[in-house]
């Protein structure tokens, strides 16, 4: 018993640790990401070149997440990991430079097609900017510019997805930096120079992907990994990949609909309704790369490397373990960002162009973000329980159903009850919240999820945590007025209460619970 207690303790500081690298490069680069987000706002506001911009980024973005950092990894990660685990180098080599010709095949075909109807796809995306005559020319104009960054990061995906394989999780998780760098160098010191400045992001766009994807040689050299990309189709690693990414493509492009389905409505709502919608979802994303896909990160190559069959309780541990994690910190998230709403969008984002009715806005859907918070990133878990037993067809009907009740939600919402851009924020919780439920639902009656005691001292400790952080929170939100302050009195009141807030959820959770972090994993 000892010695199944100290293995188990030292998976859980292994899994810990991992977490710790992937969350805090991807912390760090979130920062930056912050920092890249008050720069561009700075310089445009939520003005419709910043809409156009935000909007024109979403394309790219959406088909790296339906085909690379998605179905990719998904497809890829446990195909590799069989390779690994036989041992045959020359078969493993073999399937990776099958992956990378098909992978820049598929991916200049695609840019080049986009780029050639690129209007047509203004039209999908945008049609609130296809029908004005301006918007519609710097639109195309700005994807035209962007979109090859696709294939770029597609690229630095793959490498990524290698790295990670081999419990390489620093390079992938801090590359994204370097997307950020460029942007904000773009955005302070060379856009306010040009006459449409929406242009000079385009260029640091394509920049950022070119430098991302030079980066990667170094790392994948030392693994003795890096791709000669060969075109084989007869490859049997290939035909495996081809065969478990399509339906993971379909339920990576029914996700990416649903982000689909929220542009396409914000864009027909007023001017400025997708960049407040912008602005809150990066600070949805700030909790979730940190923690939520570092899990994921973490957790699907860990579970593809447990035989199931013959290991189903170290599955089930590790899965567990991830979301005791989530749920730790997902609560507490979703707590600050509902009651520090404004005062983090005021602190982060209100200069320059970006005024105080754009605060206002920015908040009340952030608000509306945060109670879908503990769903996203419980997303981000389950869903690798599924990919590292190659079940993709599970995740493909739950994503569907996702968006079927999001364009719904999303419909009602922000037309027929004018709720406007929170309305679109309102369908996109309720639409996680219920995707959630069922992937538990669908693990619980295969065996992969075990229910102990609701009222264990773990989940008490949640709740009398999350009870001290609600009192603190409400009343010191109520008695200060951020928004009123200067910029450095902003600051200092923010950090003092994040600092408060972060020290009253981890204390009471530890005077609780009677166990420190790495212990509460076990």
């Amino acid at each position: 018993m000892n010695k199944i207690n100290k293995l188990n303790t030292e998976s859980s500081d292994k899994f810990l640790k991992s977490i710790s690298t992937v969350g805090a490069w991807t912390g760090l680069s979130r920062i930056f990401g912050l920092i890249r987000d008050i720069s561009t706002t700075s310089l445009l506001g939520a003005s419709v070149f910043h809409d156009i911009f935000v909007i024109t980024l979403k394309i790219p973005n959406m088909f790296r997440r339906f085909f690379a950092e998605g179905a990719f990894n998904q497809a890829f990660v446990p195909i590799y990991a069989d390779f690994q685990k036989n041992n045959d180098v020359k078969e493993t080599i073999n399937y990776l430079n099958s992956i990378a010709g098909f992978l820049i095949t598929f991916l200049f075909f695609f840019s080049l097609l986009v780029l050639i109807f690129a209007p047509i796809f203004i039209l999908i995306f945008a049609p609130g900017f296809y029908f004005d005559p301006t918007k519609k020319d710097i639109a195309i104009t700005t994807l035209r510019i962007m979109f090859p960054y696709l294939a770029l990061i597609s690229l630095v995906a793959f490498a990524g997805g290698i790295q990670n394989s081999h419990g390489k999780f620093s390079i992938p998780a801090a590359t994204p930096m370097i997307f950020n760098l460029c942007l904000i160098i773009s955005a302070v010191y060379v856009a306010p120079k040009y006459n449409m400045p929406v242009y000079v992001l385009a260029w640091g766009v394509l920049l950022a992907g070119f430098i991302q994807l030079l980066v990667q040689y170094f790392p994948l050299h030392t693994i003795d990994r890096i791709p000669r990309p060969k075109l084989n189709l007869d490859n049997t690693g290939l035909k495996k990949f081809l065969k478990l990414i399509l339906p993971a493509i379909l339920a990576g492009g029914i996700i990416q609909i649903n982000l689909l389905i929220d542009t396409i409505f914000a864009s027909l709502l007023e001017t400025g309704s997708p960049t407040w919608l912008y602005v809150s979802d990066r600070l949805i994303q700030f909790p979730m790369g940190i923690f939520a896909i570092a899990i994921g990160t973490v957790l699907l190559p860990s579970l593809s490397n447990i035989d199931v069959n013959n290991d189903k309780v170290s599955f089930i541990a590790s899965l567990q373990k991830g979301q005791r994690f989530v749920i730790f910190i997902g609560i507490p998230s979703l707590i600050g960002l509902f009651f520090c709403a404004e005062d983090l969008i005021s602190t982060i984002f209100f200069r320059g162009e970006f005024k105080v009715t754009d605060v206002y806005q920015s908040s009340y859907s952030l608000m509306a973000f945060s109670f879908g918070l503990p769903f996203f990133m419980l997303m981000k878990v389950l869903t690798p329980a599924f990919f590292a037993r190659k079940d993709t067809k599970t995740p493909m009907y739950v994503a569907l159903l996702s968006l079927l009740i999001n364009a719904i939600l999303n419909y009602v919402l922000a037309f027929i009850f004018d709720y406007g851009h929170v309305g679109i924020a309102i369908g996109s919780s309720v639409a996680a919240l219920l995707s959630v439920l069922i992937l538990e639902i669908i693990l619980l009656r295969d065996g992969f999820i075990e229910i102990k005691n609701p009222l264990n001292r773990f989940n008490f400790a949640i709740m009398m945590a999350s009870s001290f952080l609600i009192l603190f929170l409400y009343n010191f939100t109520n008695k200060t007025e951020l928004i009123s302050m200067t910029q450095i009195e902003r600051l200092i009141y923010l950090g003092f209460e994040i600092i408060i807030a972060i020290s009253i959820y981890f204390i009471v959770a530890r005077l609780v619970s009677g166990k420190s972090l790495i212990k509460q994993f076990n």
